[in-house]
């Protein structure tokens, strides 16, 4: 579909400002698929199309990310696997169920995010106080639990992904024992890994439009770089703060679209 000066314009500015947020927190795509969608594409083929675009914007978050992601190699390994199964099988969804199917769980799935972020300093606290007195320490990987939820959340990011980055900062933040700046890069790698899976379904068996793609591929690396420079300047507080605002919008604009 061709666009107009103007709705290129719009497209390239929503890719810029998704990937932007998505380095920093997540939910991107609730810049970029109303814009899509106002440029005329069909709900689906602005799914499939934002999904293509955004990988190189996940892509270039994970690069400015780079100095948290040290010595987490083996736990973005692991964590990666959850999130190519789980990708994969999200953007067979996509093509599988209506479209309304996850209208009523999505809005649930992010509020609950949000209340783990806001009271996880105390939640881990509280389990770091239990471990002490029980002599146990925390499994560097999150263990089994931790696997598993990744693996469903990244179901729900390959069908639709706003709001992922903050389902996966909840579970990561409630079943691991570091700081929120690298956890926030871990993030940013697991994003990429379902994008990119979900993308390479996507080229095979839906429809995109190559101009939506390109255009929010670009924007969305230059946002990358930018969310790196800006949210790892981010105290954990301010941070914290950041997703919880950014979530909230997110609800609002699930619920109301």
């Amino acid at each position: 579909m061709a666009l107009s000066i103007w709705e290129a314009l719009a497209v390239f500015a929503a890719g810029i400002g998704a990937g932007t947020i998505n380095t920093i927190v997540g939910s991107g795509t609730l810049i970029t698929f109303p814009v899509l969608l106002a440029t005329g594409l069909p709900p689906v083929t602005a799914t499939v199309s934002n999904a293509l675009g955004l990988i190189p914007g996940s892509v270039s978050g994970a690069i400015g990310y780079r100095k948290e992601l040290r010595g987490q190699r083996r736990l973005v390994l692991r964590l990666g696997v959850a999130a190519a199964i789980g990708g994969l099988a999200g953007a067979v969804l996509l093509l599988m169920l209506p479209e309304t199917a996850f209208e009523t769980i999505v809005p649930v799935l992010v509020a609950l995010a949000l209340v783990l972020v806001i009271f996880q300093p105390r939640i881990s606290a509280a389990v770091q106080r239990r471990r002490t007195r029980e002599g146990t320490h925390a499994r560097s990987d999150g263990g089994p639990v931790l696997f598993g939820s990744l693996l469903l959340a990244s179901v729900y990011g390959g069908y639709f992904t706003a709001a992922q980055g903050i389902i996966y900062l909840s579970l990561m933040g409630m079943l691991l024992d570091d700081t929120l700046q690298r956890l926030n890069a871990v993030k940013n790698v697991l994003a990429a890994v379902v994008n990119t899976i979900a993308a390479l379904f996507f080229l095979f068996v839906a429809d995109f439009d190559w101009t939506a793609v390109l255009l929010i591929a670009v924007g969305s690396a230059i946002g990358g770089q930018l969310g790196a420079k800006v949210g790892r300047r981010l105290p954990a507080p301010a941070l914290r703060a950041f997703i919880v605002a950014v979530g909230t919008v997110a609800i609002v604009q699930l619920v109301l679209r």
